[in-house]
């Protein structure tokens, strides 16, 4: 029996009960802490409500229908849970309590490569190495489940209708998340974790592609020779032309026209709406 009463009375200030919000989660019922935060990998629902009255003012908590994220943060505003406010660097895209989505330029910056299988004829990747590479242009989309990483066409700020290629990096899966591994995850959502996710994807170990990436690359040789070819020659430029058409099935279909392209505006959409 909790010793939490349930009998309500008037509060100041005007307040009157409308709402109650209802938690549900996966599992026992019961939890060592039910007032405790939720682990990482919880799975919960939440049900809004309506409060009913009886002629000598007793609530009733009324049949619900599903939180909405909207109406999370609507709440989450009004009991003065807002963000503080924050100024933006140029290279940040969205900054949302669900999602944020930045990019970065093109540049050379170490690479950290130790291949379980490396294919013959190799020439700088054969063995464990640390070795300065070029890197295309990149978006990242993070949400509270993951983070999206996608190369981009030009080194420069992309805009809603910017196409989007599929990443070279081999810790990126062909859907477009990043392989976390044994990596840390950062723990806030917020521009003051953007280097934590960057250091996530440029500073961890790549031992193999992920499945379906030799499908994301066009000409021979494929991603691994690719990168091999770029560090053995000291490349500074990474030839973008050779990354396809962002699309999550690639590996079943070939790449779809540029009229059909998926776009930063499309990625960011998708993502808020998880």
């Amino acid at each position: 029996m909790s010793d939490h009463s349930s009998h309500f009375e008037a509060t100041g200030g005007g307040l009157a009960l409308t709402n109650a919000i209802l938690l549900y989660q996966a599992g026992t019922s019961r939890t060592p802490n039910a007032y405790g935060a939720l682990r990482n990998d919880m799975v919960a629902f939440a049900s809004m409500h309506a409060v009913e009255h009886d002629g000598d003012g007793r609530p009733t908590i009324a049949a619900g229908i599903p939180l909405s994220r909207a109406q999370l943060r609507q709440w989450a505003e009004a009991l003065g849970g807002t963000a503080i406010p924050e100024i933006l660097p140029d290279t940040v895209l969205v900054s949302h309590p669900d999602v944020l989505a930045w990019w970065t330029p093109a540049q050379v910056r170490p690479a950290y490569f130790a291949l379980s299988s490396p294919p013959d004829g190799l020439r700088a990747l054969a063995r464990r190495t640390t070795v300065a590479v070029p890197y295309p242009a990149h978006l990242f989309i993070a949400t509270r489940t993951g983070l999206g990483v996608y190369a981009l066409p030009a080194s420069e700020r992309p805009a809603a209708d910017t196409p989007v290629l599929h990443s070279p990096i081999l810790n990126v899966f062909i859907e477009g998340g990043l392989c976390w591994g044994n990596i840390p995850r950062p723990k806030t959502l917020g521009v003051a974790a953007i280097p934590e996710f960057e250091r996530a994807v440029f500073d961890s170990w790549s031992t193999h592609p992920n499945p379906g990436q030799e499908w994301t690359v066009t000409g021979k040789g494929g991603l691994v020779r690719l990168w091999d070819d770029l560090a053995a020659r000291a490349a500074s430029r990474f030839p973008v032309r050779r990354l396809k058409p962002f699309h999550p099935a690639a590996r079943q279909r070939q790449a779809r026209p540029t009229a059909d392209a998926i776009t930063v505006g499309r990625l960011v959409a998708a993502a808020t709406a998880r």
